[in-house]
């Protein structure tokens, strides 16, 4: 799963504070494409894209105040952008909570009804109104969530989160030495989310597969709202204060941690998911030994993409999973993540030969549905 990545050098400037917050600035966010429309009306209701109209889509994320949200939110907008003749609208609560942007997600059903891009943590509240939207003739795309069976949805773009756990879990095993013994305590902030679920997982059984001496806690709760998290962390920490590592699958996870372990001068490893701006820096100083990153943008681009194409060519959707890769981040490429982050368009030049591969062949990288952890 890692990547040697040859875009390490050339990157644009260092991070701005503005981007990191700009998703979090309200709970809807617009984005209108240049470009003509191009191939014609939708795939589903139709909205005479054909005639000159914009074509009416969006997406739904399940938190747009935190990174992992944000991420594949500029990706979705840079992909609409890049295809031209869409107006796209990004949608979700201030904090994680599944029965908002359920609704939000039902409302944008009704006025992006050329298509939505649907990422969620909680994945049955949402299976009937998928449906619903579906059978109307909305397409819609899983994103970084698998859809349930009953939904209607049929193609998913997202990670192999349990192969994520397994590298945190290596990451970890590398720098405890030959037959470590001791505790090791995780973390995961929305137990019963498949897609953490299955991280925790991969970290599990990853542990108990190659250092028998290591005694695995958790996963513990540590909720996505930073200072729940912080607070639940601390408590594990208190509570366990010999551990080995303290390893969590969530971005809130990666940067409390880190902030813990500085205040408490901690001699245990710590580390997370995601590229949160205070993670990087987190990584670049040491605290977190390494952060796992799902690359979010690159997933939103992907399932915008092919979501904007089949309804501008008049075709279905693929079917199955797609899956897509994960990045180890330490100190060694940190410094060129930080620049890869500075803006869309930092990001998309970073991903252009990722993207293009990707897309290049589009069955090469799918999976049955049922095979998505």
């Amino acid at each position: 799963m890692r990547r040697t990545d040859p875009h390490l050098r050339g990157r644009p400037t260092r991070r701005s504070a503005a981007l990191a917050a700009a998703a979090a600035a309200a709970l809807v966010l617009s984005a209108c494409s240049s470009g003509s429309a191009g191939g014609g009306s939708s795939a589903g209701s139709g909205s005479g894209a054909g005639s000159g109209a914009k074509l009416k889509m969006g997406i739904a994320v399940a938190n747009i105040s935190l990174n992992f949200a944000h991420e594949m939110v500029l990706g979705a907008q840079s992909a609409a952008d890049h295809a031209g003749g869409v107006d796209w609208t990004a949608v979700g609560p201030p904090n994680t909570d599944g029965p908002a942007e359920q609704q939000l997600f039902t409302s944008l059903t009704s006025t992006a009804h050329d298509g939505v891009v649907l990422e969620n943590l909680d994945p049955p509240i949402f299976t009937r109104p998928a449906a619903q939207a579906v059978a109307k003739g909305v397409p819609i795309v899983a994103l970084d969530t698998s859809p349930t069976p009953g939904s209607g949805v049929t193609f998913y773009v997202g990670n192999d989160n349990y192969q994520l756990g397994v590298e945190l879990a290596q990451e970890t095993l590398k720098r405890l030495g030959t037959d470590p013994h001791g505790t090791v305590v995780v973390g995961e902030p929305n137990p019963g989310t498949p897609v953490l679920d299955s991280r925790a997982k991969g970290i599990k059984d990853t542990l108990n597969a190659k250092a028998p001496g290591i005694t695995v806690l958790g996963p513990f709760q540590t909720y996505s709202d930073p200072a729940q998290n912080y607070s639940a962390w601390l408590s594990q920490v208190h509570a366990q204060p010999h551990a080995l590592a303290f390893l969590g699958v969530g971005d809130a996870d990666s940067y409390d941690l880190a902030r813990i372990k500085q205040q408490e001068k901690g001699s245990y490893l710590v580390a997370g998911m995601d590229v949160d701006a205070k993670t990087l820096e987190d990584v670049k100083a040491g605290l977190d030994f390494v952060t796992i990153d799902p690359e979010h943008f690159l997933k939103g681009y992907i399932a915008t993409t092919l979501l904007i194409d089949a309804v501008k060519q008049h075709k279905s959707l693929p079917q199955g999973w797609f899956e897509t890769p994960g990045l180890v981040v330490d100190q060694s490429n940190v410094d060129a993540i930080i620049q890869r982050e500075t803006s869309a368009q930092a990001a998309y030049s970073w991903y252009k030969s990722q993207i293009d591969s990707l897309l290049g062949d589009v069955a090469a990288n799918l999976k049955p549905l049922s095979d998505a952890r």
